[in-house]
């Protein structure tokens, strides 16, 4: 067993479940449910059921089960894996596919997808997450690279760390930018409300967008964004913090999904890095989906 720790020091009447869920986002409601029914929380020392409302000075226990390697199963889903060698692998993901899996939700992810193509895969993130050196939000769509074996990850996260990687993303986002560069530097932490969000916050870690405008319509306007950091949604953050949330974001945009009823219009259109044993300078380009492409054509340009 793997035991955490919570203690309640503000005022809240959240339902154990929904506590637990805010503080450990990588697993799921259900599964946090299940664990609660099966007798793994306690609260001040006693068993609680899902629906115990949480109070200061609280003190919550949570036996996580072990994650078992055989708990991952290779799946024979389809990938476009448009690079690969005996180091790294450059996959293009499709929306709606999550990249790695969570406990209680250990299927049809791009890790089980991994597992069943590719024979070889770091083990420096865990069995949850092997090969996975970055990731990209479930609907967003583009290019990922993995990691083969642990001194190839280990070289591409240190490229990561240290901003040599270069990464681009397209996005269609609300409204209209009027300059055509722009540089947003803003923390970005967990939200202060709502703890299955980031935001900007004060004291949150560095994070840094360069935008540049690729095509304005009447009510949208296409971007290029380059990251210089990787914070957790990081272009979503900072583009709602800028005034012009990404179409289709469900989580840091408008209620109403707009153009994009599966999930928000980002694409990680190019990756380039250094190849972490030949040295040579890679880069890699993906297209836009269909999708993306269908809803382009249908918006009218801005005169």
């Amino acid at each position: 067993m793997n035991r955490q720790q919570l203690k309640i020091t503000n005022n809240t009447e959240k339902r154990l479940d929904i506590l637990i869920a805010e503080h450990f986002p990588d697993f799921s409601r259900s599964y946090i449910k299940k664990i609660i029914g099966g007798g793994c929380v306690f609260v001040n020392g006693k068993t609680a059921k899902v629906s115990y409302k949480c109070r200061v000075g609280d003190v919550i226990d949570i036996d996580f089960p072990e994650i078992k390697e055989l708990g991952l199963k290779p799946q024979n889903i389809p990938l476009d894996i448009i690079y690969q060698d005996r180091d790294i692998a450059v996959i293009n993901k499709q929306k709606g596919m999550v990249v790695h899996p969570s406990a209680g939700n250990t299927e049809n992810t791009l890790v089980n997808a991994l597992l069943y193509n590719i024979k070889d895969l770091s083990g420096i993130n865990g069995v949850l997450r092997p090969g996975i050196v970055h990731r990209l939000d479930k609907d967003t769509s583009g290019l990922i690279v993995i990691a083969k074996n642990d001194e190839s990850h280990k070289a591409l996260a240190e490229q990561l760390k240290q901003k040599t990687a270069f990464r681009e993303y397209i996005a269609l986002v609300s409204g209209n930018i009027k300059q055509d560069n722009a540089t947003i530097c803003a923390p970005i932490g967990r939200h202060k409300t709502d703890r299955l969000k980031n935001a900007v916050v004060e004291n949150g870690k560095e994070a840094v967008t360069h935008i540049s405008v690729l095509k304005r319509y009447e009510r949208y306007t296409l971007i290029s964004c380059r990251l210089e950091t990787g914070r957790t949604h990081q272009i979503r953050v900072h583009m709602k913090y800028f005034g012009n949330p990404v179409v289709g974001d469900k989580t840091y945009g408008t209620k109403k999904t707009e153009l994009s009823k599966n999930g928000q219009l980002l694409h990680a259109a190019r990756l380039c890095f250094k190849h972490p044993v030949t040295k040579e300078e890679m880069s890699f380009e993906a297209m836009l989906p269909q999708d993306f492409e269908d809803i382009l054509s249908k918006l009218k340009e801005k005169d």
